[in-house]
């Protein structure tokens, strides 16, 4: 094999031949595997080694000397420089294609489940589509406040005015902000010396409303009521929240919220639901693509014949009350408190109290005292956990609990792999560790795969939503 030179500025010329698994080109170099982000299958590039490990590399394309007919020219002027977008550069429909190839390895890959995966439901929106906008404040190199995104695997904050995925409100948000910093003096958190004032801005878009919450590392969230006044003379309908953060982690919430100014929630209607979200409920970021695969799950479960379904880590309660209708029962489980209680009031203006029964708790509490009460054989049970997938506790509730049916909603290919393998016993427990196991097919009391269906929830991101379902053996 053709011997590779490791210093960190070798460059090389070489051909992508495969995507990777976070949209990235894959060339070789001898017996080294190199990966260049931005590059396309079967472009012919130029590039510079950055890191090399054992067989593994990092590169970054110099030039393009021979560009794919799947380049297309990105529309963001950072991007390639903020980590939000990863696949600007390419082509619609190869994205789609990605995307299902993506989710299909990573059920080889990490649960053995070799299966075609069809292509990606497109998102009828390829850019201003995000309903929701969150976005880090800190500080530049010399001390001055910025917004904007994190470059890729990073907290370096790359400054933005406005952003191609989201719609034009997002960059008001923006501008309303820079002014207020300026006018003011409010600092950006500095993480490095945990010193500063505003962490992040996070803004909710509901139906033309706009829930705004300002989270910042001090308790207090200077002239509020000036930033209100700001708000209110851009936007006809807004609230204002503060929330405080004060610790050293990466989650964006703290614990606190304080109302500023506006109503706590917006109401507003989806796939014939009429609900209520408030700064800390969950939605997805794209309302065509979630119509579509909302619309999918209850249509798996009424094939079913499922009498009763069970909603796990139900957010708000809108898919929860859209399976009440279609089947007559539904239960939803959230742990979120705010959430409960956007369900609890969902609930009432659809008027589902006899359909629709809401537990504030962790799924692997409530889910085997539930499942006492309502037959195994009738249930439909939906699963729509965050990016680190279902907890293991949960998965062997649900194993012990004889559900039927099964779906699952994921963002996030590596755990969702991972969740139906132990779901079907392509992975068993060795330890504290999973393993493959050779002889799955066999075992009883797991589940088979029935179907898997991508949606592009994220058009131009690496990201890809999953809808998976599942029948017990």
């Amino acid at each position: 094999m053709e011997r590779v030179v490791t210093g960190k500025n070798f460059e090389f010329t070489g051909t992508v031949e495969s995507f990777g698994s976070n949209g990235e080109g894959i060339v070789h170099r001898g017996e080294t595997v190199f990966f260049a982000p931005f590059t396309v299958v079967g472009e012919k590039v130029k590039f510079k080694a950055l890191k090399v490990k054992g067989r593994i590399g990092y590169a970054k394309a110099l030039e393009i000397l021979t560009p794919a007919d799947e380049r297309v020219r990105a529309r963001c002027p950072v991007f390639t420089k903020c980590g939000g977008c990863q696949l600007q550069h390419l082509r619609y429909g190869a994205q789609l294609k990605l995307k299902s190839k993506t989710v299909q390895d990573a059920l080889r890959k990490i649960a053995g489940i070799d299966m075609e995966v069809p292509l990606t439901v497109k998102s009828e929106h390829q850019f201003e589509y995000r309903n929701k906008l969150q976005v880090p404040v800190g500080v530049d190199s010399k001390g001055n406040t910025v917004i904007g995104f994190y470059a890729e695997r990073s907290h370096r904050i790359v400054p933005v005015d406005r952003c191609p995925i989201h719609p034009s409100w997002a960059g008001d948000v923006i501008s309303v902000f820079k002014k207020y910093i300026s006018k003011y003096g409010v600092r950006g958190y500095d993480e490095t010396v945990r010193r500063g004032v505003l962490r992040h801005i996070v803004v909710r878009e509901v139906e033309g409303s706009f829930i705004v919450t300002a989270v910042t590392y001090t308790e207090e969230l200077p002239e509020k009521e000036a930033l209100s006044a700001m708000l209110a003379e851009r936007f006809n309908r807004v609230t204002l929240w503060h929330n405080v953060n004060t610790k050293d982690a990466n989650t964006v919430f703290g614990e606190k919220f304080e109302l500023v100014s506006g109503e706590a929630r917006y109401t507003a209607s989806e796939c014939g639901i009429r609900f209520e979200a408030g700064p800390n409920t969950f939605m997805q970021v794209n309302s065509g693509v979630c119509r579509k695969l909302y619309d999918r799950a209850v249509r798996y479960a009424a094939q079913c014949g499922a009498e009763v379904a069970v909603n796990a880590y139900s957010g708000g309660g809108l898919l929860t009350a859209m399976l009440a209708r279609s089947l007559g029962k539904a239960y939803g489980i959230e742990i979120v408190k705010e959430a409960h209680e956007c369900a609890e009031s969902l609930k009432f203006y659809n008027k589902l109290d006899d359909k629709m029964t809401n537990f504030c708790g962790k799924v692997e509490d409530v889910l085997p005292g539930l499942m006492e009460k309502i037959s195994p054989d009738k249930t439909f049970l939906l699963v729509d956990p965050p990016r680190k997938g279902v907890d293991r506790s949960t998965l062997k509730a649900v194993l012990s609990s004889g559900i039927r049916h099964i779906a699952m909603i994921s963002c996030n290919p590596a755990t969702m792999a991972r969740d139906v393998g132990i779901l079907t016993g392509a992975l068993k427990e060795e330890g504290a560790e999973l393993k493959k196991n050779a002889d799955y097919s066999s075992e009883q009391g797991f589940y088979n795969v029935v179907s898997v269906q991508p949606f592009d929830m994220f058009p131009q991101t690496k990201h890809v939503e999953t809808l998976i379902c599942l029948e017990r053996k």
